[in-house]
């Protein structure tokens, strides 16, 4: 028989910090669920439960049309940090 990985039980960090309302202006607490290129992080990866990664794909998108995040990240001009250009 296969050996049953270990994997670290995540947790959600919004059920945590007690979190009812993802605001779409509050970039802070969007960027976690964010990955280098702004795309939208599954729950797999974040540990988020169903309730906050449907608010977060809700803010996302809010944030994206509201132009307070990018839609795309240009290939060719790589940045290191993307976050840092939001503030």
């Amino acid at each position: 028989m296969a050996e049953k990985r270990k994997f670290k039980k995540r947790y959600c960090r919004y059920c945590q910090q007690k979190v009812d309302f993802i605001d779409y202006k509050d970039l802070n607490l969007l960027k976690f669920s964010l990955s280098e290129r702004y795309k939208i992080m599954p729950r797999r990866l974040t540990g988020n439960c169903k309730k906050h990664q449907d608010m977060i794909e809700v803010a996302i998108k809010r944030a994206r049309q509201a132009a307070f995040i990018p839609y795309i990240v240009d290939r060719k001009r790589v940045i290191e940090n993307p976050f840092e250009l939001i503030k």
